[in-house]
């Protein structure tokens, strides 16, 4: 079987996306477990999976984006920072269900109003970690759009 040039381009792309979205997970899954427990973890995950996966899903496409255009202009450093502060937040929306079970040990560090802020806030940190996903997609998404039209453009000329 012979395989064309554009599913050996797009193979590695997807493989970093889907090792993105498992690493998300599972940097969710683990810091959740240590902190609150497996049981506290899987009831969050059923309770917000539908913020979770996406905001996992998100960061897989940019981490895919990302790759392939790198492949086209071996090094974008502005999609690179965009993708890097999405992800944080991403990895921050999903590490806030935990936030409110610091609160045993945040008056040894003085963070219990960040606690309950967090904990106060969690949906809202959702759809902030879902609107910088969005807007990382868009911007790595317009970077690659751009630079397959001047790579194409070149390969003709």
């Amino acid at each position: 079987m012979v395989m064309n040039a554009y599913v050996i381009a797009a193979a590695r792309p997807t493989g970093f996306g889907m090792l993105a979205f498992g690493l998300l997970l599972a940097a969710y899954f683990g810091v959740l477990t240590l902190v609150s427990g497996w049981k506290f973890t899987v009831s969050q995950f059923s309770d917000f999976w539908f913020y979770i996966v996406p905001l996992g899903a998100g960061f897989a496409l940019q981490v895919a984006l990302y790759t392939r255009l790198r492949q086209l202009l071996h090094q974008s450093k502005d999609a690179r920072t965009v993708m890097a502060a999405s992800g944080t937040t991403s990895t921050a929306a999903m590490i806030s269900c935990c936030a409110h079970y610091l609160v045993n040990v945040a008056p040894v560090l003085g963070a219990t109003g960040l606690v309950t802020v967090a904990t106060q806030y969690q949906v809202e940190f959702f759809w902030v970690g879902l609107a910088f996903n969005a807007a990382g997609i868009a911007y790595i998404g317009n970077k690659l759009w751009n630079a397959t039209k001047e790579h194409a453009q070149c390969a003709h000329a």
